[in-house]
């Protein structure tokens, strides 16, 4: 949910949205205040409908207009008595100043602006609201007023004036013979306006096209041709979307009246100039929705990008007043929000009209827009504080009016001048006075012969007056020709002196010109050099803000890193405490072994010596016999060896071929096998020899042979074969079951073999001492099988020891 000052529904009439929202802003505007009114939305959502309006219901701006002609019109200044200047401000002119610029206007070949009695074009002429006689209320009557139009628009963040004939000639594409637009020249940026901060810094945009209007209809002729000229394009989600922002901005100049109430002040310190900037801003679009491609695409991402901008300005303003921050507002990312810098600094009312579409597929885009509108009414702007009067009594110009109207009723009363002087007599009255006096013409009888020749003379004596007069004229005349050839020759001289110093003036101005042609270019030099110091202060503020961030991180990863040094000292300083009383028990054992092993040793000295003592006391000489002898004879104990794993066998066995068939031997000698010097060595016919045991050499084989080799307890290096039988498992692989092992080992003669079993504490002195070999058992199986990572199918199983 949001919350906003007003909502109004889809059947809301226009004059109840201009009262609520616009009538108020135009109240301020007459009261010398400025203000700015935009509509903000998605594409298609109506936002031109509602500031324009439609055929037989005007929008916002018609109104607008109709409230401030209502208000002001019978109080309106003549033409050309206000006239801006190219710094964002106003003069005043005199009546004679006035008259003689509205001559050298007419003179000049430039379309007139249109007059309020012309008949208005039939396309917008039902749009201007007739009935509606809205007006503001407390209007100063002692002052008069001037109003101002002006009509521009933001197209792809440049800025272009839509009352400028010709102003869209040069953003056209250029094309070459193939009529294909020319590549990397398709929008040829032209010279577009700029925007410049005046002493009150109020942002404006200088050169701009400002017309003086006189009527509601002369303003609204004057918007609808500038509206023909901003550009419009067809989408998928509206036939004629905007593809700019468009600003037309109302000033309005009044200045009081003298004390007399007749002449205007033209004191600049008492010309108040307001305005009222009506924005249309283009829709915020999604390009995978609209399918825009080319320029449309282009026009669409500077849309978003001067609306995101927008956002953000906004965004900053209300961290600013919420956490008492101290950021900069980048309004210069956009011309737009650059242009209406000073009302979001506080010089004026800002009003938003926030349209929305009820489609589905404009909700997420429309939540959005809803989100954004809500957070704008937390920002609050500072306001200016009112203009102080002028001083002079108010009711001038109604006193003026009495008093013009009381002399002119005198006058009619008196039929004459009001200090009843008489008239002086015409001239042409002096010459029919001087004349003779005509007799009478009246004929009684028809024998009357004194009435006619007394005419006769009469008009003879009137003739020769008539000629007399006639040369005297002509003598008047002439003299009259001759001053005025003096005066013209004197006027002449004037004018020939007059010119000399036109000429002087005009050098002084151009000499001037120049001189504001090369400060305005030094002014936009460093205008230019302010932009890239700012862009300049915002990369080093990004890289600073990146540098502290990175700080941040580097510490904390300092403080982890010691974390984890103090964990691995702790950490190593137990393994020490560990390892120490490890390696403590390790040498207890092995001192405990090597006392064992020296007392063996001593056993073993003692056993030598005691069969060396029977030897040498034994009287009768026996043969001795074999090892092997002693050990079928005397079932001595055995060293226990472990028994071998339970196994099943992979398969089911299969009977040992004959020899008489002939068998074939898989000879498995590791890489790491050292061939020995002795006499015997082990010699196996039709052996397939192999460093690793293969399913394919298993295959051809009957027999299995591993050579392993060892070292003994004395040093020497002892021989193991190993023998199997190889059988076919049911999965398809190779099997091999131990079934013997055969030991080579080399002795030395001055060595002696050790013990397996434990000394008999009571030995025989009779009976030879009886040594076993090694363990002839064992415990290890091997197992090939399909698919191994060692070869087809290799197990091993052995029992731990």
């Amino acid at each position: 949910q949001y919350s906003f000052k007003a909502v109004f529904g889809p059947l809301v009439l226009q004059q109840e949205l201009f009262e609520a929202v616009a009538k108020p802003l135009v109240e301020d505007l007459i009261r010398g205040k400025n203000g700015l009114l935009f509509t903000y939305g998605v594409t298609g959502s109506g936002k031109t409908h509602t500031m324009t309006g439609s055929p037989g219901d005007g929008g916002l701006l018609p109104r607008c207009l109709a409230m401030v002609f209502n208000s002001i019109g019978p109080f309106q200044a003549k033409r050309f008595v206000f006239k801006l200047d190219d710094k964002n401000g106003v003069e005043v002119q005199s009546e004679v100043e006035a008259l003689l610029e509205r001559q050298r206007r007419e003179a000049l070949p430039i379309p007139k602006t249109p007059g309020g009695k012309r008949q208005l074009d039939p396309e917008f002429a039902d749009m201007i609201p007739a009935q509606d006689r809205c007006r503001a209320e407390e209007v100063d009557e002692d002052n008069v007023y001037g109003v101002f139009v002006s009509y521009i628009e933001i197209y792809n963040n440049y800025i272009y004036d839509l009352l400028e004939e010709n102003s869209t000639e040069s953003i056209k594409p250029k094309w070459n013979s193939c009529n294909t637009p020319v590549r990397n020249g398709d929008f040829v940026p032209p010279q577009s306006k700029i925007l410049r901060e005046d002493q009150n810094h109020n942002m404006y945009v200088p050169g701009c096209t400002e017309v003086e209007v006189k009527s509601t209809e002369e303003a609204f002729e004057v918007f609808w041709r500038g509206q023909k000229k901003r550009r419009i394009a067809h989408t998928q989600l509206n036939r004629e979307s905007s593809r700019s922002h468009s600003v037309f901005i109302v000033k309005l100049a009044q200045a009081p009246l003298d004390a007399d109430g007749d002449k205007v002040l033209q004191e600049k310190e008492q010309i108040v100039l307001s305005q009222l900037s009506l924005v249309d801003l283009a829709g915020s679009e999604r390009t995978h929705r609209t399918r825009a491609e080319g320029s449309r695409l282009r026009e669409a991402g500077n849309i978003n990008q001067s609306l995101m901008t927008l956002r953000t300005c906004i965004e900053i303003l209300r961290e600013n007043q919420l956490y008492g921050l101290n950021k900069m507002v980048p309004y210069r990312d956009s011309k737009l929000t650059h242009l209406f810098k000073n009302y979001f600094d506080g010089e004026g009312k800002v009003r938003m009209i926030v349209c929305v579409n009820p489609t589905a597929e404009d909700y997420e885009e429309s939540l959005q827009v809803l989100r954004f509108a809500e957070m704008t009414q937390e920002v609050e702007v500072a306001r200016p504080m009112d203009r102080p009067l002028c001083g002079l009594s108010p009711g001038r110009r109604l006193r003026n009016q009495e008093f013009r109207e009381e002399l002119s009723r005198k006058l009619e009363m008196r039929g004459g001048p009001v200090g009843g002087e008489p008239e002086e007599p015409l001239a042409a009255e002096l010459h029919l006075q001087s004349l003779p006096p005509l007799p009478s013409c009246e004929l009684l009888d028809i024998h009357d012969e004194e009435t006619l020749p007394k005419l006769i003379q009469a008009l003879e004596q009137r003739q020769k007056a008539r000629k007399a007069l006639a040369e005297e004229l002509a003598r008047t005349v002439l003299d009259i020709k001759t001053a005025l050839q003096e005066f013209d020759s004197s006027v002449a001289s004037k004018e020939n002196s007059m010119q000399g110093k036109l000429t002087e003036k005009e050098k002084i101005i151009t000499g001037q010109q120049a001189e504001l042609e090369r400060r305005d270019k030094k002014i936009k030099t460093l205008e230019y050099k302010i932009e890239i110091l700012e862009k300049t202060a915002a990369i080093y503020e990004e890289d600073k803000r990146g540098l502290q961030q990175e700080l941040e991180s580097q510490g904390l990863r300092l403080q982890r890193h010691a974390a984890d040094r103090r964990r691995l000292e702790a950490r190593l300083q137990g393994m020490v405490a560990e390892t120490s009383s490890k390696w403590e028990k390790e040498c207890e054992r092995r001192v405990a072994a090597k006392q064992l092993e020296m007392q063996n040793k001593l056993w073993v000295k003692d056993e030598k010596l005691k069969q060396l003592k029977a030897i040498v006391t034994e009287r009768p000489e026996r043969p001795e016999r074999n090892s092997r002898e002693k050990e079928r004879e005397k079932p001595g104990p055995r060293s226990v060896s472990p028994s071998p794993l339970p196994s099943a066998p992979a398969a089911r066995l299969r009977r040992r071929r004959s020899r008489s068939a002939g068998e074939r031997w898989v000879d498995h000698r590791p890489a790491s096998h050292i061939p020995t010097e002795t006499l015997l060595q082990p010699r196996i016919p039709k052996a397939v020899p192999v460093a690793a045991p293969s399913e394919k050499a298993l295959a051809k084989c009957d027999r299995y042979l591993l050579t392993h080799q060892e070292l003994a307890s004395d040093g020497e290096i002892r021989t193991k074969l190993i023998k199997g039988d190889v059988f076919q498992t049911r999965g398809g692989g190779q099997a091999v079951q131990f079934t013997d092992i055969e030991t080579l080992r080399q002795e030395s003669p001055t060595g002696r073999k050790r013990r397996s079993s434990l000394p008999d504490p009571d030995p025989d002195p009779d009976a030879d001492s009886e040594w076993t070999d090694v363990e002839t058992r064992c415990s290890v199986a091997l197992e090939m099988r399909a698919g191994s990572a060692l070869g087809p199918g290799f197990q091993h199983h052995a029992q731990p020891k």
